[in-house]
């Protein structure tokens, strides 16, 4: 079996691997290492979680470690363009520790938060820098940094991109990039406009495609419950009454919302994540998805590229999801980096030709059961032990800056700019956080396998802060009400 050694990566970088509990390179590494160390212009294409973060870190930072250059303010030397604010605190996360081993400096630069500190750490340089496209065409306008020192750049998520609409301004930060600088693309698709910035920007790129973003995993185990409409949310409360961590997809950001609080109430602690939240209620609530005090995170399809959390054991589609890329998307949360998982659609009468239509063109072939709530099958899709926790009084809403989100007490669960108009930046996705309460365990880092084994749950008591949005609406009444899959528009 390979090493990373034996690809070139260099020793010190395999040492830092190692004390991770990384030492085996995934096959879109052991398919790409070769020619990016090489300095070759590379494209890779393959789904979330196959290990892409690493694919590129390892090759910008063992570059750079070699390259005669010197940091010098205002001019990064490597830059790594994410769709979205979580994405690139992502990508950071995993750079940090591994730029440290060789004295590299890296920065995130995004928006949702406020400049200064941006400015600072760009002003007293850095070795890559980590950008959503927005923020970093404000500080390229504004005269706070320069793009002609960067030797690498690296494109992850672009399909995403394109379909955020930021194409026109990654166009333009990458027409102010050296053109003998090496480029590295990866995308889960060629669509949308990507293939243009693969022409346009490009120099005899080699393509390694691995894991189709076409098909989903093998390791991941799909079912539908055909469920009544007044049964809907009693099957859910009891699939995440389990112990382990859950993802549970929506179609608009109010059903979210709601359904995060009745959720609540009903004794299974929850979080929410979409667009109407501020930074500060999405990185809260994102933590406490990810140590544990919240086992289930409640999301739009703006979470389905590229949230990372280990040991995420199940994603349930409360609602169906519009289209079959929304749908492989969002059941990418689980069967992530070689682990298992399952993945549940909750179905009711009217839904029955959109549902399979979905399945047909996402290429999975769901079992698909009637059930109610108590059937036995239930128990059998998520394992272990239910845990209800008394929902405790929720203190008045705070007030939060930038619109921001009300704070309210939710019960634990354990176990489990300036410039022209463009498109806001992501509302969320690819955080990825350790410790793991898993149903089904699996790996850590961004998808990478380490040495340690998954934890079980254990029952925890206390109170979570819940950073929500306001709402009248309550009772499982209004989930249950649903939304058709073929809706016109979700909000997200």
């Amino acid at each position: 079996m390979s090493t990373f050694t034996d690809f070139g990566v260099p020793a010190v970088l395999t040492t830092a691997l190692a004390e991770l509990g990384i030492t085996t390179p995934f096959p879109i590494q052991a398919a790409t290492l070769p020619d990016s160390l090489a300095g070759r212009d590379v494209l890779g294409r393959g789904r979330t979680g196959s290990g892409k973060t690493y694919a590129f870190a390892l090759p910008v930072l063992a570059r750079l470690a070699a390259s005669k250059s010197q940091r010098r303010p205002g001019r990064p030397r490597a830059l790594i363009l994410a769709p979205t604010r979580e994405l690139a605190t992502q990508i950071d996360a995993t750079l940090a520790p591994l730029a440290a081993k060789l004295g590299l400096r890296t920065l995130t630069v995004f928006g949702g938060v406020g400049p200064n500190p941006q400015i600072k750490g760009l002003k007293a340089g850095v070795d890559v820098l980590v950008a959503c496209p927005g923020r970093l065409d404000d500080h390229l306008r504004n005269g706070h940094a320069s793009l002609d020192a960067v030797e690498i750049t690296v494109l992850d998520e672009a399909d995403h991109m394109a379909d955020l609409g930021f194409l026109p301004v990654v166009r333009r930060l990458m027409d102010q990039t050296p053109r003998n600088g090496q480029r590295m693309l990866f995308s889960a698709t060629l669509d949308n406009g990507v293939d243009v910035l693969v022409k346009r920007f490009m120099n005899k790129p080699v393509t390694h495609s691995v894991d189709s973003a076409t098909e989903a995993p093998v390791e991941m185990s799909h079912h539908v419950l055909h469920v009544r409409g007044d049964d809907r949310f009693p099957v859910l409360v009891d699939l995440l009454q389990a112990p382990g961590r859950s993802v549970v997809f929506t179609r608009t950001k109010r059903r979210a919302k709601v359904l995060t609080r009745q959720l609540v109430q009903a004794g299974v602690p929850a979080v929410e994540l979409h667009g109407n939240l501020a930074q500060n209620a999405r990185n809260r609530n994102m933590a406490a998805f990810s140590d544990g005090t919240a086992g289930t995170l409640v999301a739009t399809d703006i979470a389905a590229r590229g949230i990372h959390v280990d040991d995420v054991g199940l994603v349930i589609h409360a609602d169906p999801p519009v289209e079959h890329k929304a749908y492989l998307h969002r059941s990418g949360r689980t069967a992530r980096a070689g682990a298992a998982g399952t993945v549940i659609t909750l179905m009711t009468d009217d839904q029955q030709a959109e549902v399979r239509d979905l399945t047909r063109k996402a290429g999975v072939r769901p079992k698909t059961s009637r059930t109610r709530p108590g059937d036995p099958l239930l128990a059998e899709l998520a394992p272990g032990e239910r845990t209800f926790v008394a929902p405790t009084a929720a203190p008045a809403p705070v007030a939060t800056a930038g619109g921001g989100a009300p704070r309210t007490g939710a019960p634990r669960r354990g176990g489990r700019g300036r410039g022209p108009a463009r498109p806001a930046e992501g509302a969320v996705p690819e955080q990825k956080t350790g410790g793991g309460r898993g149903r089904r365990g699996g790996g850590a880092g961004s998808g990478q396998p380490r040495s340690s084994q998954p934890r079980s749950g254990q029952g925890r008591t206390g109170s979570t802060p819940v950073h929500t949005t306001q709402s009248r609406s309550g009772g499982a009444a209004a989930f249950s009400a649903g939304s058709r899959v073929g809706g016109r528009r979700a909000g997200r």
